[in-house]
């Protein structure tokens, strides 16, 4: 009798990239099943790994993507069987040596020695820990716990602070809380009007795009805001060009026309809201022929725009990266928030303000303690009460937590110097790419006497560190993700990762173990979610009454939720905003110029973003056979006129200079972009890396650095080789490791520079 087939493995997960955490369903083939790992530690494997197999991606019918997914999304399996997945840890035998494959045990015996070392000499916050906003809830939670309590250090913050943090201060301050759409992502299908600030989410979160269709099909108008005419922009009824970075002008001139044209709902303004005196005296300056001088926007286009949303019986401020990366972001997402406010938007069903998350837990990875600031729950890490529960749950003593500690770039520009860490550990981030003036950061995570990266393959950032710990992906390990809305979800595992490998949170465990704490820290999921859930009761964000069974059961639970027995919060500030009084707070901010405007030495714009086939940093999507195809190397769009001005052609190489450094990528002719503005993706590294130009001013609230907007000069290449990818004070170059014979190891580094750092033989 012939043999039964093996039963195909099957588990139902979400994207590993945007917030918007499309329900996806990965199938292991009977093939795969038996070549996966087992997860034993078994000694040192080559260090490009082995492949366990194929998996097929299918789209489930989740409300946030209704069976549809972008090509990131489709592609997303190849992560699994990666060229150069590490399956071992690498270490450096010696400071000028190769990183080369070591036993775990090895490896974290080498950590641990250099923490209790480190911080015996100079304090707790010697040793950093440096998060990211694609963890889930229960890494974002361990993390956080890990360093106050196994290290007892104030020095953790995360990348999201690049991404969310402005949003995020200005929901604080507005309505008493953040949560970045308060509302189903449903509701926008049925909105009259939508204006959307500084958000590509034709390229970022392309599914996104239906419930735009949608409303545009229902008779609804939308509204984009941005220095380019997007493949967003083009969807658009109305396309607002603005000069970068004066959104915030453009929201307070736009709220002037509403009060002053009688679109202000008065009876919400005095019902529900305060401060509506002070914003008027504000906001009496900016008259719409001022407003068009400061953004560029014709007067017309900006009465056009208030009386969309006006006229709707339901309407949507939303606003995106492009508003919130700015020295100046919080003020401008709090103009914003005031314009819907003003319209009597939020609270109102089927109405309000919200923000569009940009990374895969964005918004649960702010909520429960990686964030410098911030304790589970969304508490505040100054706050006794929050302290005081926090210590109960973790078993410490209160007064043993360590208070607020230094934001993610400022930490970052601290690293090896004497008042800041001497050693970091990062899990889920590659700033070596991403982070602002990332010739400067790169030179600092240089200075540390130790570096740890834990990461799937040898990104840009673990290229440059001491030891490297291999972890597992998000089909290899349990875990919950919150996305953009506020659903708590699910990712099911479908198999064990390779041998070799451990999830972050087993790394955590082993780690807290050998620093004395080996019963506060589990490594299963489960337990740390349950322990989460402890943590947050009460909180903001209270998880209190989410388990996985009740995820599972039904299609993610929206936090608040404070026990079992409660539906858990679709929509917010119906009946009350988040503040003492129930009123939400209009907030008066005035418009300032950006950090660094342009001038005759560097005479024009600059502003960065996503295109369609890439994901932030590009150490996955870089990977991804088709995605290269699709979006092989970096390059500046340039206005055709500005071109032909500066001698530039089509496929031409470029240099883009900033007062901070040097990139150089081909010239992509473009009108749809403003003549005193060019472009620049920011996935690439090496001399394609647009972050080593972007202007590391902070954000006085939210210390969120200012991406969106430098000045930059702009020139033809007579010499392709000549490459200065400097900071103007410090190297920008990325050095390469070696790894053994592991030609994939060696061949994913983009940068066309030789290898130079402090690892270099």
């Amino acid at each position: 009798m012939p043999v039964p087939a093996a039963p195909l493995a099957e588990a139902a997960t979400h994207c590993p990239y945007c917030a918007l955490q499309c329900g996806m369903m990965l199938r292991a083939t009977p093939e795969s099943a038996a070549k996966e790992g087992t997860g034993k530690d078994d000694g040192p494997e080559p260090a490009g790994g082995r492949s366990p197999g194929p998996v097929t991606v299918l789209a489930r019918e989740f409300p946030t993507n209704r069976g549809r997914m972008c090509q990131k999304g489709w592609t997303s399996a190849e992560l699994l069987t990666a060229a150069d997945r590490l399956t071992t840890p690498l270490m450096r035998p010696r400071r000028d040596a190769p990183l080369e494959p070591v036993s775990w045990e090895r490896a974290l015996d080498r950590i641990t020695e250099g923490i209790i070392r480190l911080q015996r000499e100079h304090g707790p916050d010697a040793v950093g820990v440096f998060g990211g906003g694609g963890l889930t809830n229960e890494k974002a939670y361990a993390l956080g716990k890990f360093a106050r309590v196994a290290l007892r250090s104030s020095a953790i913050d995360y990348n999201g602070r690049f991404c969310m943090s402005s949003a995020a201060a200005a929901g604080i301050r507005s309505f008493g809380l953040d949560r970045g759409l308060p509302f189903p992502l449903e509701d926008i299908a049925h909105a009259g009007a939508v204006i959307m600030v500084g958000s590509n989410a034709a390229e970022t979160m392309p599914p996104f795009m239906q419930y735009l269709t949608r409303q545009r099909e229902n008779g609804g108008a939308l509204v984009v805001v941005d220095p380019r005419l997007t493949a967003t922009a083009r969807a658009a009824a109305l396309h607002l060009q603005i000069t970068p970075g004066t959104d915030l002008a453009l929201a307070n001139g736009l709220a002037y026309i509403a009060l002053t044209e009688g679109y202000a709902n008065r009876d919400f303004l005095a019902a529900r809201t305060t401060g509506l005196a002070e914003l008027r005296a504000v906001l009496a300056s900016y008259w719409p022929e001022r407003v068009e001088r400061i953004t560029g926007v014709p007067v017309a286009d900006q009465y056009a725009a208030v009386d969309l949303l006006a006229q709707a019986e339901r309407a949507m401020v939303l606003s995106a990266r492009g508003a919130e990366q700015h020295s100046k972001g919080t003020d401008t997402v709090t103009a914003l928030i005031n314009l819907a406010l003003v319209l009597g938007l939020p609270g109102t069903p089927g109405s309000g303000y919200g923000c569009l998350t940009g990374q895969g837990n964005g918004q649960g990875g702010r909520e429960h303690g990686q964030k410098a600031d911030q304790l589970p729950g969304y508490r505040k890490i100054i706050d006794p009460v929050a302290r005081e529960h926090i210590g109960r749950i973790w078993g410490v003593d209160p007064t043993t937590i360590p208070g607020p500690g230094r934001s993610a770039y400022e930490m970052l520009d601290a690293l090896g110097t004497p008042q800041g860490p001497r050693a970091l550990l990062i899990l889920g981030s590659n700033i070596a790419v991403s982070a602002p003036r990332a010739g400067r950061i790169t030179s600092r995570l240089a200075a540390l006497d130790l570096l740890v990266v834990a990461d799937f393959v040898l990104s840009e950032t673990a290229a440059m560190a001491d030891i490297v710990l291999p972890t597992a992906q998000w089909a290899e390990e349990e875990g919950t993700m919150t996305n953009l809305e506020g659903r708590v979800l699910r990712r099911e595992r479908l198999r064990p990762p390779p041998a070799g490998v451990r999830t972050d949170l087993e790394i955590i465990a082993a780690l807290a173990a050998r620093l004395g704490h080996a019963e506060r820290f589990p490594g299963e999921p489960r337990a740390v979610f349950d322990e989460l859930r402890r943590a947050s009761a009460g909180g903001i964000a209270d998880y209190a009454g989410i388990s996985y069974e009740r995820i599972t059961a039904s299609d993610g639970v929206f936090w608040p939720c404070p026990d079992e027995t409660h539906p858990g919060t679709p929509r917010m500030f119906l009946d009350r905003f988040a503040t003492p009084d129930g009123r939400a707070r209009l907030v008066p901010v005035e418009h300032r110029p950006v950090a660094e405007d342009i001038d005759p030495e560097y005479p024009y714009y600059l502003t960065t973003g996503r295109v369609l086939a890439h994901y932030q940093s590009g150490a996955q999507t870089r990977r991804i056979g088709p995605l290269v195809d699709a979006a092989p190397e970096p390059f500046v769009e340039i206005h055709p006129d500005l071109a032909e001005r500066l001698g530039i052609a089509e496929g031409a190489p470029v240099r883009v200079t900033s007062r901070r450094g040097t990139c150089e990528v081909p010239a992509r002719l473009t009108d749809t972009l403003r003549f005193d503005t060019v472009f620049l993706p920011f996935h690439w590294a090496g001399a394609g890396r647009a972050n080593s130009l972007t202007n590391d001013a902070l954000d006085p609230t939210s210390r969120m650095p200012e991406f969106k907007v430098c000045a930059v000069a702009v020139e033809p290449i007579d010499d392709p080789d000549d490459n200065p990818d400097d900071d103007r004070h410090a190297t920008g170059s990325v050095p390469t490791a070696t790894v053994g014979a592991a030609e994939p190891v060696r061949a994913m580094l983009t940068g066309r520079s030789q290898p130079s750092g402090r690892h270099q033989g």
